[in-house]
């Protein structure tokens, strides 16, 4: 989340990845309206996404939390969007 916060972009999704034990792999995510803006709201977040899985059907070998929907000052190429145009 620092890197993001130090170029001021923000994301709004937070995505839960979870592996099983006989490697099937599921995903949740929440958008919120507003980025998220500390990793207490992350945590807050994800957590509520796990809790909506438990209890888990099988023995779980990985979880992961992703952020997407980037948000913020983003840096156009004048050239890239003539060419759009």
């Amino acid at each position: 989340m620092s890197a993001c916060q130090d170029k001021g972009k923000r994301e709004r999704t937070v995505t839960l990845k979870v592996k099983f034990a006989d490697f099937e792999t599921i995903s949740r995510s929440q958008s919120l309206p507003d980025p998220v803006s500390d990793r207490e709201e992350l945590e807050r977040v994800s957590v509520g996404l796990l809790r909506n899985l438990l209890p888990v059907p099988k023995a779980v070998r990985l979880l992961g939390v992703s952020l997407a929907a980037l948000q913020g000052e983003v840096e156009v190429n004048e050239s890239q969007l003539a060419f759009l145009l």
